[in-house]
């Protein structure tokens, strides 16, 4: 169990190291950062080069939003392969549901419970 703490760790620690680095030594945007991660999840999903590194990380690579990007991607392969051309439009926001309904949930409570303040 404590190797597998390890790898989610030292992975998920690159993922976000990287951004970070994006983020000190470049003038792109966090928004455009965040794309470009999603975009990289999708494409190394397509790939086929995701999947090996979810297999040896586990959440480490799951919970980072390269693995959002993962998580369409992998969703709209199955949907896909179950419901033709249809799956297309459907298979990501189908297989991301409930990681999108905890945001909006978490989100809405937070909006609730703190109040709105004026940068300074």
């Amino acid at each position: 169990m404590l190797l597998t703490l390890l790898k989610a760790f030292l992975v998920g620690g690159l993922l976000c190291a990287a951004g970070q680095i994006l983020i000190d030594y470049t003038k792109l945007t966090p928004a455009r950062i965040l794309t470009a991660f999603v975009v990289s999840g999708v494409i190394l999903s397509g790939l086929g080069l995701y999947q090996p590194l979810v297999d040896f990380a586990g959440a480490g690579a799951t919970v980072p939003l390269t693995g959002f990007g993962h998580l369409l991607a992998k969703g709209v392969r199955e949907a896909l392969q179950e419901d033709g051309l249809l799956g297309v439009l459907t298979g990501g926001l189908t297989a991301a549901s409930g990681g999108i309904t905890a945001a909006l949930a978490a989100g809405l409570t937070a909006a609730v419970c703190f109040r709105k303040r004026a940068k300074q």
